[in-house]
């Protein structure tokens, strides 16, 4: 860059030497933030396009992000050190003083550093993307944004949580691959239980079959059977193994229908009450 500078102002008066150099200096920085994120977003479409998974296409969003920010700053950085160079300002000791001043803030600012740190690692094992839904750092929401600093989520009520990379210890992806759809249905003491579940396994292949729900399902539904003896019910557990982040959408949907199942065939949904026994008068 230093030699295309010279060649530039050769034919210039002295006097306009240094305002030609500094004006060509933005001028190509600017230049190079206008093309650099094109050819990323270019590069990161064609390497989208060839990922086998919708979780990969993401990976290769979020990280495309996160080189056009490295980028973007190492741009800047040596555009500031080439104008400080035409005013006369001697490079070395900044770059000196700069290394100096950085060791002194790496122990400072051990939490700014282990923030990028772990936001390193964290694109780099594949853990958080971006559309991914996730519990970190005691908050839960959509990725929207992830970089070396912090991680972006936006919850179901529509709040934002910035969330410090070093403030996370462990990361709950909940659309990784696939998911399961968990669903507790809870009848009286007093219904067959085998009955039941052959109601449940019924909803549930109708379920399957549904034009709106047979991509989002891959497999049949899936009893474990009598989870637990709640107060007032039996608490019969089930699943479906579904795409990632439709699981709500299918949990929903299995247990509309389910009540309406249940209400057909007569089978009774408990809700907490309370049974007084009194003492007879003999006693």
């Amino acid at each position: 860059m230093r030699q295309t500078l010279d060649a530039f102002v050769a034919g210039l008066p002295a006097y306009l030497a240094t305002p030609a150099r500094v004006l060509l200096i933005l001028l190509m920085a600017g230049i190079a933030l206008r093309l650099v994120p094109r050819a990323i977003s270019r590069v990161r479409r064609a390497v989208e396009a060839r990922q086998e998974s919708a979780e990969d296409g993401r990976r290769v969003q979020t990280l495309s992000r996160v080189i056009r920010y490295v980028v973007t700053v190492a741009v800047t950085v040596v555009a500031g050190i080439l104008i400080l160079g035409e005013f006369g300002v001697s490079v070395a000791p900044i770059l000196g003083a700069a290394g100096v001043v950085g060791i002194a803030l790496g122990f400072g600012a051990q939490s700014l550093v282990k923030d990028y740190f772990t936001g390193f690692f964290l694109l780099l094992e594949n853990q958080i993307r971006v559309g991914d839904v996730v519990e970190a750092g005691g908050k839960s929401g959509v990725v929207e944004e992830l970089t070396l600093r912090y991680l972006r989520l936006r919850d179901y009520s529509g709040n934002v949580h910035y969330v410090p990379n070093g403030n996370i210890s462990v990361v709950t992806n909940m659309s990784l691959g696939f998911a399961q759809a968990v669903i507790d249905a809870g009848v009286a003491y007093g219904e067959d239980i085998d009955r039941v579940v052959a109601v449940m396994r019924q909803v549930g292949e109708e379920l399957r079959r549904d034009d709106a729900f047979s991509a989002k399902i891959l497999d049949a539904l899936e009893v474990a059977g009598v989870d637990r003896w709640a107060d007032s019910a039996v608490v019969i557990r089930c699943r479906f193994k579904v795409m990632p982040l439709e699981q709500w959408n299918v949990r929903r949907e299995y247990l509309r229908r389910l009540k309406m199942a249940f209400d057909r065939e007569g089978i009774e949904i408990p809700f907490p009450h309370v049974k007084l026994v009194m003492p007879s008068k003999d006693a």
